[in-house]
This record gives structure tokens, C-alpha cells and sequence, in this order.
């Protein structure tokens, strides 16, 4: 008998070890915001949503004894009177079936045999429920029935169905609605709350139960249909989360903020309703806390549940040709190596000779030249040719050495395959990549991991310095500015809020392609992308008017939020200078030597001919007129003849042929071949 009684205490520990391993597997992975909210709820491995709890409510577990097992305290697990009639039916001596004990069917359960209904199993079942009546206490293995139960429509456990057949907790629960989910317990699939036949067999249930009928809340079918209909066991934002949601752990605690991510959502789908008229279909949204850099939202589609155009792509991880938004980088190494915001530019025709030998004339967005600007009014307005001339300063290796070494970026395709194009906005980047790099110039200039999980707020800042703080301080500055880049956005613009201590940028792809607004200020960053999933091209949606709708009203959606400390930027490495002696100021360093670095750019360029360029082909025909132009006054030559003087003079040609052009002058000379050709 001792022999017997360790075999049995061994092995039951072992049997109540593998269903209690079965049970702890079995709690659906569950997703929740920073605040504590629920967001989503993952199917187990049975396909099941599972949420355990701790405490049963007290009256569903005296209306579930009272159904499933009277005697449960009593009994040791198994009930002399049901074997004998289960043996008995078995045998063929009756045809009535009685039911197992509650410990039984916690075996039965979590074995996977509700529907192996045999003998063999029948007698596991019933060692297994010894062998947890012996481990464990009567109420943990109350507690693990009442948390695996399956109630019908994936949903196992009386919290995941309270939630979905009545849109409550099972505190909440009236009778009438513990009787519907006892009435399902038999046979879920036909018999669950939101079906016909569950009401009539709650009825009864109430009978046998000697509950009155009559005094029981009405039970409409009705109400839980439309509970059925409105309830999801996951949060939208699910769908760009899942990315992030690659760990083990059975619960993820998020930095995302569930209300503001809703919020935000609203906001893209109200306002891609409106851009739907320019063929603007999709966007996406990142936003992050400052300078913690953790994720409050992620929106990569208005409504991923739609199977709208592009709504099933998640657009904050799809890489998209970034437009004007590389230009603060841009400027910031310029900033670093030399360069103002009060450096002077020219901004007119320069032509370069691509790698694969085509000329690249780089063009603003408005396709207008501006003559002598500053750097300041240059990215302030988002100009294009100032642009490729500082990438040009800055040095084209030394750029894609700062993109991949420093930022730690990886391109899709070769940076060299880019060239200047880079400053023409031709780099294709993440939404999620760009928010996140944009984030140095909130954090001083040092570039910081992007946290999703809240446990890694307790990791250490691991922080990577990318820029000095007063070159940062330059970039902010500038971005920070409404007012000098009134001529490229207007007086009136979506991107001027009612709170002033925010910086951004705009970008806008070729042929409108795609719409991105940056915005930031110390507490918060938003960015914002606008076009088509499929890169079809809008009708003429630029940052402003695409991305920039959708940035204002979540900027002010951010204003308006326990996340908005109203922190001002620090300037205060900056010292400002009299620009011109014309009562204008500009700003750089207290140590700078002004006038040098004011014409560094201008002291690089040596072209003196500014029109035509070296190489230019033109047709000939009755009204062909090439202007010359120097950059001072100058004498002209054509095939070593003189031609005349003046910094400007029109050239008619009356013969094909290739045309010497040289400018002379006491300080300058140059001279540059152009073909004049007539048409095939």
C-alpha cells in the first residue's frame, strides 16, 4: 500500500505539473497603454482570447456550483454516484450520461478532450482531477475552471466572454446574464449567448436552479448581438504594433497612450476624406514624447479593419522618397563645418554632370531664383539650389559617411546611386527612421533608442552624440522661425499654431508624390506622411496642404495634453549680429569671425560665367537668343572675337557650328564651349 501510495502521490504530481504548465500556457498575450488601458488581446494557441482572473465573482461561482458540481467542497475530485452511472452507460446498461465533477472537467479541458468522449479518457480524466484535488486547493481549481471554460465565438474564460456577449466585467453581471453564459456551457458553439436557443435554456436553467423566472432582467437578445457587433478583442493600433511585440512575455506594458493614438486616428481619417479629391489616399503618423523618446502613437493606416486602397499597409515602416526633409541635416553638418545661418548664397542656374554623365540643373519648388540669400532664408523657405550647394560644401562622402556611420541608417539602395540628389529630396527613409533621427534636435544633439516598452525606461539612456549643441541650436532656431519663410507658406498657414515654441519642416517628393510635415517642440515630436501606398503621384498635395492638416490639428490635439510642458528651446549659445547695417539681425557664434564665414560659399565659387554652361546644346532657328551672363561686368569674346561688354548681353547665332565663349575681366576669366545645332 506505501508502494502504491508514493507511485500515486509521484505520478499525480507530475499529472497536476503538466495540466497546471497547460493552464499558465493558455492566457491570450494582452497589450497594454501607458496609462494601464487595455489595447488588445492576442488569441492563445487554441485560437481561444483568454483573460484570466483572481477573484470570482461570488455570485456567478454560487449560480456555477449550483449548475455544475453541488457537492464540489465535498468530493475529492470525483463523484462515487456519476462513475457508477458512467460506467453503467458505458457497459450498455443506460443510456444517461452523468456529468463530470468539476475537476474532471478542468482535466478534460486542459487535456484538449471535450470532444474524445471515450472510456480511456474518461479514466485519465479521472486521475487527472484526483491528482489536482491533491495538489491543489479546492478554490485555485475553481479558479482554473472558471478561467478555461469555453463560452463560444474564440472566447474562453468568464472575462473574455462577459466582455464580448455583454460588453461588462463579470463583476457586472446581472443573473439573468450569468444564466445565458451557464446556459452556453454545454454546447458553446450552438448554445452561446448569441444565439436563439441560449435564452430558452436560461429559462429553464432558472427553473432548475429555483430562481423566479419572472423577477430576472429581461433577456434580450438584442443587447448582446449589438455587444457581439461593437466589441473587438484588439485596439486598431494593434496593427503597427505587432512589430514591436516579439518577446516571450504573455503581458506587454506600452509607452503608447491609447486615448491620443484614437485622437490621431480620427484626425487621418477625417482628413484623408478631404484629400481623397486630390487623389491623397493614405497616411501615417508618428508621435513621440520628448525627450524620453518614447512612442505615445503610431498610425500607419486610417482604418486597417477597411480593405481600402493601401489601408492594409502599415505606411510608418514603408521607405518613401523623403523630400525637403533632409535639408536641416543638411545644413546642420554645413553649420558644424564652417557655414551660418548668415552665410550668403547664390541662388540661381548651377549645372552638374551626374555620375552616369547627365547634367542635373537643380530647380526650387517654385522653379524661381531668388539671386544673394542667406542660409537662414534659404532653408527657411525650403529652397532647393542653396540646398545642393551646401550638400556640395558639406562634401557628398562626408554626408553618406554621417547618414550611415553616425545615424546608423541603412538606404535601400546605394547612397552614391543618390549624389546631390539627396538635397533634392530623392533619399527614401521610414516615417518611423526620419521621426526618430529628427529627435537630436529636441535632445541636444544626442540621438537616443526609440522606447515602445515601458520596462525600458529602466534600461540605461543610451544616448549617441551626433552634433554639437550649438549647431542644434542653429537648426531649431530656423525651424522655429514663421516669419522669414512667409514667402514660400504664406502669412496664413496650417503650420502656424497658436503655441510658439515648435519647429518644423516640410517636404514635398517629385511629382507630388509624397507629403511629410516634421514638427517638434522640447516635450513631443509629430510627423506626418500623406500620398498613396502604391506611390501614385496626388494632385499636387504638397507638405503643406497634404501632411500639414493632419500635423496642425495633432500638434494642437498635443497642445492641448498632459504631454505639453510649454518648454521653451534654448538658444543660448547663439549670439545675434547686424545683418547688412540694415537694422536685420542674424545669429552664429560668439567666437565667429563674421565677414569670413558670411561669404565662405561665395568665396567657393569661382564661376564666372554664370550663363551658358560649359557643354549646353542649343537648337537653331529663326529665334534662337542665348543670354550671357558674368558674375560682374565683363568683356566677351566668341571664337577669340570680340563680341562686346556688360555683365549681361544677348547672343543670336546665325551658324551651326561649336562657339568659343570667353568673359574677361581685370580680376576673372573664363572660358566654356558651347554646340549650336540644328534639328534632325
Amino acid at each position: 500500500m506505501v508502494t502504491v501510495a508514493a507511485a500515486f502521490l509521484v505520478s499525480g504530481f507530475y499529472n497536476q505539473k503538466r495540466l497546471t504548465e497547460i493552464y499558465q500556457g493558455q492566457s491570450s498575450p494582452t497589450i497594454f497603454d501607458r496609462k494601464g488601458n487595455l489595447l488588445a488581446i492576442g488569441a492563445n494557441q487554441r485560437g481561444y482570447f483568454n483573460q484570466p482572473l483572481t477573484k470570482i465573482p461570488p455570485r456567478f461561482k454560487e449560480l456555477l456550483l449550483k449548475k455544475e458540481d453541488r457537492w464540489f467542497y465535498y468530493h475529492l475530485g470525483v463523484n462515487p454516484v456519476s462513475i457508477g452511472k458512467e460506467l453503467l452507460s458505458h457497459l450498455g446498461f443506460g443510456k444517461r450520461r452523468a456529468s463530470s465533477t468539476i475537476s474532471q472537467q478542468v482535466a478534460k479541458i486542459l487535456l484538449g478532450q471535450e470532444k474524445q468522449r471515450n472510456l480511456k479518457n474518461k479514466i485519465g480524466e479521472i486521475f487527472y482531477a484526483l491528482s489536482l484535488e491533491t495538489y491543489k486547493t479546492k478554490d485555485e481549481i475553481l479558479e482554473m475552471y472558471v478561467n478555461s471554460v469555453y463560452f463560444g465565438n474564440q472566447t474562453q474564460g468568464i472575462v473574455a466572454a462577459s466582455r464580448l456577449y455583454f460588453g461588462k466585467d463579470p463583476e457586472m453581471l446581472a443573473d439573468a446574464e450569468i444564466l445565458q453564459l451557464l446556459a452556453a456551457i454545454s454546447s458553446p458553439s450552438g448554445n452561446n449567448p448569441a444565439k436563439k436557443s441560449n435564452e430558452k435554456l436560461a429559462l429553464s436553467l432558472a427553473e432548475n436552479l429555483g430562481l423566479d423566472s419572472q423577477k430576472l432582467m429581461p433577456l434580450e437578445m438584442k443587447t448582446v448581438k449589438a455587444s457581439l457587433a461593437n466589441f473587438s478583442f484588439r485596439d486598431n493600433s494593434l496593427f503597427e504594433l505587432q512589430q514591436f511585440l516579439t518577446g516571450k512575455e504573455n503581458a506587454h506594458w506600452l509607452t503608447i497612450d491609447k486615448e491620443i493614438t484614437a485622437k490621431a486616428r480620427a484626425i487621418v481619417k477625417e482628413n484623408l476624406e478631404t484629400l481623397a479629391a486630390k487623389n491623397a489616399r493614405n497616411a501615417a503618423v508618428v508621435i513621440i514624447k520628448l525627450p524620453e523618446n518614447e512612442i505615445l502613437a503610431l498610425i500607419g493606416s486610417p482604418d486597417p479593419t477597411l480593405e481600402e486602397s493601401g489601408y492594409k499597409i502599415n505606411m510608418v515602416s514603408e521607405p518613401r522618397p523623403i523630400g525637403s526633409t533632409i535639408k536641416p541635416f543638411i545644413y546642420l553638418k554645413a553649420f558644424e563645418n564652417g557655414l551660418r545661418p548668415y552665410t550668403l548664397v547664390d541662388d540661381r542656374e548651377y549645372k552638374y554632370i551626374t555620375a552616369i554623365g547627365f547634367p542635373l540643373f537643380p530647380k526650387n519648388f517654385d522653379y524661381q531664383y531668388r539671386g544673394e540669400v542667406n542660409l537662414h532664408y534659404a532653408l527657411s523657405n525650403s529652397l532647393n539650389v542653396p540646398a545642393v550647394k551646401v550638400l556640395e560644401y558639406v562634401g557628398l562622402e562626408n554626408f553618406y559617411q554621417f547618414l550611415e556611420k553616425d545615424l546608423n541608417f541603412q538606404p535601400i539602395q546605394p547612397l552614391e546611386n543618390y549624389q546631390l540628389g539627396i538635397a533634392l529630396g530623392g533619399l527614401e527613409m521610414s516615417l518611423f527612421d526620419l521621426a526618430r533621427y529628427f529627435t537630436i534636435f529636441s535632445n541636444n544633439g544626442f540621438l537616443k533608442d526609440i522606447r515602445i516598452h515601458q520596462n525600458e525606461s529602466r534600461l540605461p539612456d543610451n544616448r549617441k552624440p551626433i552634433a554639437p549643441l550649438a549647431y542644434v541650436q542653429m537648426v531649431n532656431k530656423i525651424l522655429n522661425d514663421r516669419k522669414t519663410g512667409v514667402e514660400q507658406f504664406g502669412f496664413k498657414s496650417e503650420l502656424n499654431l497658436f503655441q510658439d515654441n515648435y519647429a518644423l519642416k516640410t517636404g514635398t517628393s517629385r511629382n507630388f508624390r509624397d507629403s511629410w510635415v516634421i514638427g517638434y517642440t522640447p516635450d513631443f515630436l509629430v510627423a506626418v506622411w500623406v500620398g498613396n501606398a502604391d506611390a501614385s503621384p496626388t494632385d499636387a498635395v504638397s507638405g503643406q496642404t497634404g501632411a500639414g492638416l493632419i500635423w496642425a490639428q495633432t500638434m494642437e490635439l498635443l497642445f492641448n495634453s498632459e504631454y505639453n510642458k510649454k518648454t521653451p528651446f534654448d538658444f543660448s549659445l547663439l549670439k545675434e549680429f547686424e545683418f547688412e547695417n540694415n537694422g536685420q539681425f542674424e545669429y552664429g557664434l560668439r567666437s565667429d569671425d563674421y565677414q569670413k564665414a558670411k561669404n565662405t560659399l561665395k568665396g567657393k565659387d569661382r564661376s564666372f560665367v554664370l550663363f551658358p554652361h560649359d557643354g549646353d546644346t542649343f537648337l537653331l532657328n529663326e529665334t534662337t537668343e542665348i543670354p550671357l551672363e558674368a558674375a560682374t561686368e565683363a568683356s566677351w569674346y566668341l571664337n577669340n572675337v570680340f563680341f562686346g561688354n556688360g555683365k549681361k548681353l544677348p547672343f543670336a547665332p546665325k551658324e551651326t557650328g561649336v562657339y568659343r565663349i570667353k568673359a574677361k575681366s581685370d580680376s576673372f576669366e573664363e572660358e566654356i564651349t558651347v554646340i549650336i545645332g540644328r534639328e534632325l
